[in-house]
């Protein structure tokens, strides 16, 4: 059977461009809310401080899952291109339209990723 007629390879395609946008906007808006910490505590109190450190805090792990997101996404779709994409990193099964509908930049079949999270 040829990957074609068990997945709509276009679908997929635009779905991995579609998300990686979405994780360029994100970014672009982490990029715009990061600013510097005001550590003069006679402009700033001292609380109103420790919540500015903390929104910045989560700000960089959402920046920072953002990006590794992003880095993964570009890999599918260089699999995409290569004509390597939907199938499994480790059986060399066809990984089924659910799964890669879910999380498209994924890289192992059900079954093998149920091994590797047992291990």
């Amino acid at each position: 059977m040829a990957i074609d007629d068990a997945l709509d390879l276009a679908h997929f395609k635009t779905l991995l461009e579609q998300r990686s946008a979405e994780l360029d906007r994100l970014l672009e808006d982490a990029e715009s809310r990061s600013q510097s910490i005001e550590l003069d505590q006679s402009k700033v109190g001292r609380l109103s401080r420790m919540d500015a450190l903390q929104q910045q805090a989560m700000n960089d792990a959402t920046r920072s899952r953002a990006q590794h997101e992003r880095v993964r996404l570009q890999l599918a779709l260089k699999r995409w291109h290569e004509g390597e994409y939907g199938w499994c990193n480790q059986c060399g099964e066809l990984i089924a339209p659910g799964r890669l509908e879910f999380d498209p930049a994924t890289l192992l079949c059900i079954t093998c990723a149920s091994r590797t999270e047992s291990s």
